[in-house]
């Protein structure tokens, strides 16, 4: 049974393999990368809401029915555990987990937009024999319409966690939020963990920044991206410059709003 849950959502290619990798390094903690535990959720509970059947649920079954999900998927997991589930959706359904587990905390992994797209176009240029699922398999786009594709609000890998994540920022239970930007992950690595421990309620555990290891190579050969989940085994800040145009860069330049203090009207932890 899940006893202590939090879940790792925000945006992709934001840092959220790389921490799975850090906390699983704890054996009290279980993480990894995006489960389906978000999506088997939402089937369940459109089943128990709309349909023929939907007379035989009432608001407490319907919630020991998706505290079931978690449960069953981590059945392997100790009561005394803490899992870290991951999924970008979860920051669309911040209500619902306060329903099922009150206690439970949301991790969010941002980065400046620009430098998203530019990780995703280097994963293309690594492997251009590839085809991604990312964008339907589809040959022959360019960056620009790739980036337009990504940026979708309804159905974009980045637009729709983007617009999600925002609706939570300004949201009633933004207080729940633990934002974790992507260059204090990688350049202060210790401290930001240190600060995910203490918001969370547990006691620190040493961590090896030296030896990180997590590779999903069956997940990463279907999406059609090899190495999209391999983490170094460094964790370190590296410098590079774009490899995306500058005028695509900058299109995105002001969509950080975790940044803007103005903005944080709910009192956001940004770490």
């Amino acid at each position: 049974m899940v006893n202590n849950l939090h879940l790792i959502s925000g945006l992709p290619r934001s840092g959220s393999t790389l921490l799975c990798a850090l906390l699983r390094q704890n054996p009290r903690f279980t993480a990894s990368m995006t489960s389906p535990v978000a999506a088997l959720c939402g089937g369940l509970h459109k089943n128990m809401c709309v349909g023929e059947f939907a007379v035989f649920f009432d608001d407490a079954k319907r919630a020991a029915m998706l505290r079931g999900v978690f449960d069953s998927y981590y059945a392997q997991v100790r009561s005394d555990q803490v899992v870290f589930d991951t999924n970008r959706t979860w920051t669309g359904r911040v209500a619902l987990l306060k329903a099922l587990y009150p206690a439970s905390r949301i991790i969010c992994c941002v980065r400046e937009t620009g430098w998203i797209i530019d990780s995703i176009e280097r994963m293309l240029a690594k492997n251009p024999l590839q085809l991604s699922r990312m964008f339907n398999f589809q040959p022959g786009m360019s960056a620009y319409s790739r980036a337009e594709a990504l940026m979708n609000s309804e159905t974009g890998l980045i637009g729709l966690p983007w617009s999600t994540l925002r609706e939570a920022w300004f949201g009633e239970e933004a207080k729940r939020l633990i934002v974790v930007p992507y260059d204090h992950l990688v350049g202060a690595s210790e401290r930001t963990l240190r600060l995910i421990y203490q918001e969370i309620g547990e006691p620190w555990f040493t961590h090896d920044f030296n030896n990180v290891a997590y590779n999903e190579p069956d997940y990463d050969a279907l999406l059609g991206m090899p190495g999209l989940h391999k983490v170094r085994q460094k964790v370190e800040h590296q410098v590079r410059k774009p490899a995306i145009p500058p005028d695509l860069f900058a299109k995105f330049a002001h969509t950080q709003f975790w940044e803007k203090h103005e903005l944080n009207v709910r009192g956001v932890r940004v770490l």
